[in-house]
């Protein structure tokens, strides 16, 4: 009796750290979700008088998975300037594009596929702030209201700890009447994309 009764406890012990350690590794979003962006790119097209140009982009996000299918997130991206030829003041000129910091507030809706493949759309606010470029006319940082929308899909590996991220927007910058000509006194309009590795940070 004493024996059977050993041998029952430790099949249930067995089966139970089994299915904890199923439920630990199991792939999928967490709670708490830290993206690292180490490279993308920001399009932005050419404005009635503003001259088109594009950008190399890094940075991060921080997401909270309120369930499984709405988050919220905060990305802070900075977007750095690249050689490239520009128009600017009728004349068409080999320069660097200004750099810039763009951050946004998003409500991510992911669709709850129970498998390591989750498409998401994401949309929300923020600012952009472009920093000077006297040899374009921004004698000094300008900030602008931006607004964004777009998808993408994330990966995320057996262990559920980390994962990869690929993501498009399409941007929406509200112009103003006293915004440097390179620029353009008008609504500017861009594709930002990029790659990205995702850290559960609580699962």
């Amino acid at each position: 009796m004493i024996r059977s009764t050993a041998v029952l406890i430790a099949v249930l012990s067995i089966g139970g750290v089994s299915r904890a350690y199923a439920q630990e590794t199991s792939p999928g979003p967490g709670t708490v979700e830290v993206t690292v962006i180490p490279g993308g790119a920001m399009f932005f097209t050419s404005g009635d008088r503003g001259s088109e140009f594009s950008n190399y982009t890094l940075g991060g996000a921080l997401t909270y998975n309120i369930n499984r299918i709405v988050g919220v997130e905060g990305e802070v991206l900075g977007s750095l300037g690249i050689a490239q030829d520009l128009q600017f003041g009728g004349l068409t000129t080999n320069r660097k594009s200004p750099n810039t910091v763009a951050y946004t507030g998003n409500v991510v809706l992911s669709l709850p596929t129970h498998s390591s493949f989750v498409p998401y759309a994401t949309g929300g606010v923020g600012g952009l702030t472009m920093f000077e470029k006297a040899g374009l006319g921004i004698n000094s940082a300008e900030t602008f209201l931006t607004g964004n929308a777009g998808g993408g899909v994330k990966w995320y590996a057996p262990n559920g700890r980390w994962g990869l991220r690929g993501d498009y927007r399409f941007m929406t910058t509200r112009s103003k009447d006293d915004a440097p000509a390179f620029f353009g006194q008008d609504t500017r309009y861009g594709h930002r994309v990029y790659g990205a590795v995702i850290i559960n940070a609580v699962r």
